[in-house]
Parts: C-alpha cells; structure tokens; sequence
C-alpha cells in the first residue's frame, strides 16, 4: 500500500539536513537525510523561491517537458540498513519507465512537477518517529535543528570566507528575498 505524504519540515540537524515527510491522517512523521545540494533544491521549490538560473532538478523537468515526457509518480520505495531508496515513474506517450533515484531527487522532481510524493506502508512502518508540533522527539535528530534564515546567513559568512562572491551575492539575495516574504 502506498501512502501519500507532505513535506512539513526541512531542517538543519548535528547528522545533517533532513527533510521530514508526514501523511495527514497518520501522527508519525518520517525523517529522511538529505545532502546539502538537495536540501536547497528541495526547500527552494517549497518554498517557492526564485532563482535567477535553474537549478540542476529544474533543468531536468525543462529537458522531459521538451521531450514531451511526464513523471507520473515517486515512490519512496525501500528502507535498507537505514538507506532509502526510491523510484521515478515516467511516461511518454504510450511508453512507461521506471528509474531508481535518491529520495531526495525524486522530490525535488515531484515538488516541480506538482505530482505526490508516496511513500510505501513498510518504509513508513520501519522508518518514522513520533513527533510532537513538527519537531521530532528523538534528541539526536533534533539537537540543533536551525531556521531556513539561519543556515542562509551561515552559508552567506562562509562562502565571503571562502571569497566565493557571485555564491554569496546570490545567498545574500535569497536572505533579502526571504526576509521581505516574512
């Protein structure tokens, strides 16, 4: 069985950033891990953010609609030695495939092709917490868990650190961007 779930959080954690995936009926949210390229092109999306160039998922959904070829569904699909795996589903004209994928890329693809994101029954029964007001009780997850605000302005000091400047004026632009949206 298939169950279908909303991103309700992207955090920042002392593991990593995660995305958290929660059906609506259900009162367990599942924590999925997620590389910092992903994060930011998942919480863009979320958040419906503008970027002056397309990121690399927004460039993938540009190239399948040129190609007149549609994601139909993702489906985190398997948990394994606390891995997860998932499936993109594709369909062209009469013609469907399937491609195994990060979860983390088949919902920034699902988020930009406004199709659900599915999680299987067993993942979430093997995989999700307990949460309470979004936040997840286990201490280890949510331990330093900072706003989307916070990790721009970190990311904003460390790329003048690193004299990445067209990086940092771009980061500086998503703060003031963010900032006139709250």
């Amino acid at each position: 069985m298939l169950i279908t779930v909303k991103i309700v959080d992207i955090s920042l954690s002392n593991l990593g950033f995660v995305v958290f995936l929660k059906a609506d009926e259900d009162n367990k949210t599942l924590p999925i891990f997620i590389g910092v390229p992903e994060a930011q092109a998942i919480a863009v999306q979320h958040n419906k953010l503008k970027t002056p160039r397309p990121l690399t998922h927004d460039l993938l959904k540009n190239m399948l609609e040129l190609l007149d070829c549609k994601i139909e569904k993702i489906i985190v699909n398997d948990l394994i030695d606390s891995t997860f795996y998932a499936k993109i589903y594709f369909k062209k004209e009469d013609a469907q495939f399937m491609v195994d994928a990060r979860p983390s890329d088949a919902i920034a693809l699902a988020l930009r092709f406004e199709i659900p994101i599915l999680v299987h029954e067993k993942v979430m029964k093997e995989g999700a917490v307990l949460i309470d007001n979004t936040k997840v009780k286990n201490e280890e997850i949510h331990a330093t868990t900072k706003s989307q605000l916070e990790i721009l302005q970190e990311q904003l000091q460390q790329a003048v650190t690193e004299e990445r400047y067209e990086e940092a004026a771009r980061i500086r632009d998503e703060i003031k961007k963010f900032n006139e949206s709250n």
